[in-house]
């Protein structure tokens, strides 16, 4: 149906509907369609929960954000104590390439919530930057 990721396995509630698949999200608390992205998304809030250990409380699916008078949405925003972000979460599908254009997007809602981290992924290739320290790092802090 999908394929597999460069994450761990995630228990997915995935239901059938006449021709369309969806998932259950556990942030949003609903069902939604599952998507190529949804799918890579899906499997970011559970390592996330499940193996980073993040309270669902401090995670935002779809958040909005005003840039340049007009609204966009971070796919997953990581909040920290005080409810300002700290981690920007981008997911692609994955045969979309985390690019530039990819970086770019990400970095505008990185500024607009100044947030630290980014962590841009399409399930298969994974980027993560500390946006204080200017620099790419392997994984995920421990810290959030």
């Amino acid at each position: 149906m999908f394929p597999a990721l460069q994450l761990p396995p995630a228990n997915l509630k995935v239901t059938k509907q006449a021709e369309s698949f969806w998932v259950w999200c556990v942030v949003r608390k609903k069902n939604l369609l599952l998507t190529p992205e949804e799918w890579v998304r899906q499997h970011v809030i559970h390592y996330l929960l499940d193996h980073k250990h993040i309270g669902a409380g401090k995670l935002v699916s779809e958040m909005p954000l005003s840039i340049n008078n007009q609204t966009r949405r971070a796919d997953l925003v990581i909040l920290d104590d005080h409810g300002n972000g700290k981690l920007i979460v981008e997911c692609k599908a994955t045969t979309i390439p985390i690019d530039e254009k990819t970086f770019l997007q990400t970095s505008n809602y990185v500024q607009k919530t100044g947030a630290q981290y980014f962590w841009m992924t399409n399930g298969l290739q994974h980027v993560i930057m500390d946006c204080r320290e200017g620099k790419f790092i392997q994984d995920l802090p421990e810290n959030l």
